[in-house]
C-alpha cells in the first residue's frame, strides 16, 4: 500500500515550531517510502478561527520547502482538503456510527451537564441519553438542539501499538463520551480527524504525544466502521525548558518569527528536524533532501526535546559561509537596507567580510553602519597588549600610514596592504602595530568585519583620508 501521511493544523493565528516539525516528519517519512504527503485545514473550530492563518500555512509550507503533494490550494483526488466544506459527510457519517452503536444523541441542556460537575470542576457525562428510543429521539429533534456523543464502553480497555512509544493502553473508564457532532451540526476534531483520515487514505498518522491517550476512543470509531486502523507515529514534545513546553507565550515559537529575526530558512528547518531526531550517521547539516535521505523512525527520541536558539544560531552561521557573495547579498538585502551604508558601498565587497562573522543576517546593520557613522572614539582602543599597542604608538603611526597611503595611486586590496607593508619593514615594528591602529583610526571601533586593508578599499581613499586626519588631530 503506498504511504500516506497528512498535516492537519488549525487556523488559529501562526504555524507553531511544533506544528512545523509535525509536517516536516510526515513528509520525510512520505518522502523517504515515495509515498504522499496532504495538507488538511482542520477548520471546524470556529470561536479560535483566526483570519489570514490558512495563508501564513500555505506561505510557511511553501517557503520552507516542506511542500504537500495534496491540499486545499493545490488540489487533489481526496478533496475538499478544508473541513468545513466537508461538514455534511460528517453528519452522514455520525448518524450512520449511531446506527452502529458506537455514538448516540444527547439532548442534554448547559444546566444538566454544569450539574454533572464535581467538586473541583471536573466533569464526566453520565449515558443520561443512551437508552432514549428511537421514537422519542425522532420527536426531541424536532424541536431540541441535540450534539451527537461518542459512546465509549463502560468497562475494558483500548489497546494499540505506537511505531515510537511502542505498545499503549488506555482504561475504557477514563476516556469521556465526548462530542463528535456539535448543536451547529460542525464535527469537533476528534471525529473528523478519523472520517477525513479514512476517507483521504491515509495510511500514517503522526502527531504529538498529546495524542497518546485518546487514540484509543479513535480506533473504537475505526472498529465500529470496519475500517482498518492507521498507522501511529507520536512525536515527543518540544520544550523551552525542562518544565516549559514552547509557546507563544514562552518566547518565539513559529516560523515567520525566526525568519524575520534573520535566520537561514533552510538552517530552521534542518534544526528542527533535530528536535526529536537524530541520524545514524551523526551528521549535524543536512538540505531538505539529505534529510529526507537520512530520515528514519529508529532515529526519533521518545524523551522531549528543548530547543536551543543558540544551536540553531550556530547553523544558521555554518549555511552563511557556504554562501557565494552574490547569494548572500541576496538574501540578505532587507538587513542591508536596514543599515546606513545600502546603496553607498560595493555590497559583495562588504559580503566576502560579514560571512564568516554573522550567523543570522539581522546582525548586519550593527556591524557595517560603522562605515557610515564616523564619531568621536575613545583612544584607549589603540591599546593592545599582545601587539604592544597604545595611544603613543597610534600617535607616531598614524601620520605616517596617512603620509604613504596619500601617495598611493592604485586604490586597491593589493595596493593598500603592499604599501602598508612597505611602512612596516622601513619603520622595524610588527605589522600589528601598523595594521591595528590604522583599522581603529579609520572605524573607530574595537573589532570589525576585516581588517584595515578590506576596509580602507571599501571606504574608499578620500573617506579613509579624512577619518586618518580626524584620528591623528584627537591624539
Amino acid at each position: 500500500m503506498k504511504v500516506r501521511t497528512r498535516f492537519a493544523p488549525s487556523p488559529t493565528g501562526y504555524l507553531h515550531i511544533g506544528g512545523l516539525r509535525t509536517a516536516l516528519y510526515g513528509y520525510l517519512f512520505a518522502k523517504k517510502q515515495g509515498g504522499d504527503f496532504v495538507l488538511r485545514i482542520e477548520d471546524t473550530d470556529t470561536a479560535r478561527y483566526v483570519d489570514g492563518s490558512v495563508q501564513i500555512i500555505y506561505d510557511t509550507m511553501r517557503d520552507s520547502g516542506v511542500m504537500y503533494d495534496e491540499g486545499p490550494d493545490v488540489g487533489g483526488n481526496y478533496g475538499p482538503y478544508v473541513q468545513s466544506e466537508r461538514k455534511n459527510l460528517y453528519k452522514e457519517y455520525a448518524e450512520k456510527l449511531v446506527e452502529l452503536g458506537g455514538a448516540y444523541y444527547c439532548f442534554c441542556t448547559p444546566d444538566r451537564l454544569n450539574g454533572l460537575k464535581d467538586e473541583n470542576g471536573n466533569f464526566k457525562y453520565d449515558k443520561h441519553c443512551l437508552k432514549l428510543s428511537k421514537e422519542e429521539i425522532e420527536e426531541r429533534k424536532k424541536t431540541e438542539p441535540y450534539v451527537i456523543r461518542q459512546n465509549v464502553p463502560l468497562e475494558g480497555t483500548g489497546s494499540y501499538h505506537d511505531l515510537v512509544y511502542g505498545d499503549i493502553s488506555v482504561d475504557y473508564k477514563d476516556i469521556e463520551d465526548g462530542i463528535l457532532l456539535k448543536s451547529d451540526g460542525m464535527p469537533t476534531y476528534n471525529f473528523a480527524n478519523v472520517i477525513d483520515d479514512h476517507l483521504m487514505g491515509i495510511t500514517h498518522v503522526i502527531r504529538g504525544t498529546e495524542y497518546l491517550s485518546s487514540t484509543p476512543k479513535y480506533n473504537l470509531m475505526y472498529d465500529a466502521f470496519g475500517w482498518e486502523r492507521p498507522v501511529y507515529i507520536h512525536l515527543p514534545p518540544i520544550m523551552k525548558d525542562e518544565r516549559h513546553k514552547l509557546s507563544k507565550r514562552n518566547g518565539d515559537a513559529s516560523y515567520a518569527d525566526f525568519v524575520e529575526k534573520g535566520y537561514v530558512k533552510e538552517a530552521i528547518v534542518n534544526y528542527i528536524a533535530l528536535l526529536g531526531w537524530s541520524p545514524k550517521e551523526n551528521i549535524e547539516k543536512m538540505s531538505l533532501a539529505e534529510l529526507t535521505e537520512h530520515f528514519s523512525l529508529e532515529g526519533i527520541s521518545k524523551s522531549p526535546s528543548i530547543f536551543d536558539e543558540v544551536k540553531m544560531r550556530w547553523l544558521s552561521g555554518e549555511y552563511i559561509k557556504e554562501m557565494s557573495n552574490e547569494e548572500f547579498v541576496s538574501r540578505a538585502e532587507e538587513f542591508f537596507k536596514k543599515s546606513k551604508v545600502y546603496g553607498k558601498y560595493d555590497l559583495l565587497k562588504i559580503a566576502e567580510l560579514l560571512k564568516t562573522r554573522v550567523e543570522i543576517f539581522s546582525e548586519i546593520p550593527e556591524k557595517i553602519n560603522f562605515l557610515e557613522e564616523f564619531t568621536d572614539f575613545d583612544n584607549a582602543l589603540y591599546f593592545h597588549k599582545k601587539m604592544k599597542t597604545d595611544e603613543q604608538v597610534a600617535k607616531e603611526v598614524l601620520p605616517k600610514v596617512k603620509e604613504v597611503l596619500e601617495s598611493l595611486d592604485s586604490w586597491n586590496h593589493d595596493g593598500i596592504h603592499d604599501t602598508l607593508m612597505d611602512l612596516v619593514n622601513k619603520l622595524g615594528v610588527k605589522t600589528g602595530q601598523v595594521f591595528w591602529c590604522a583599522r581603529v583610526a579609520i572605524t573607530g571601533k574595537e573589532s570589525t568585519p576585516g581588517g584595515v586593508i578590506e576596509l580602507a578599499e571599501i571606504l574608499g581613499k578620500e573617506e579613509t583620508l579624512r577619518r586618518l586626519d580626524l584620528s591623528i588631530s584627537r591624539l
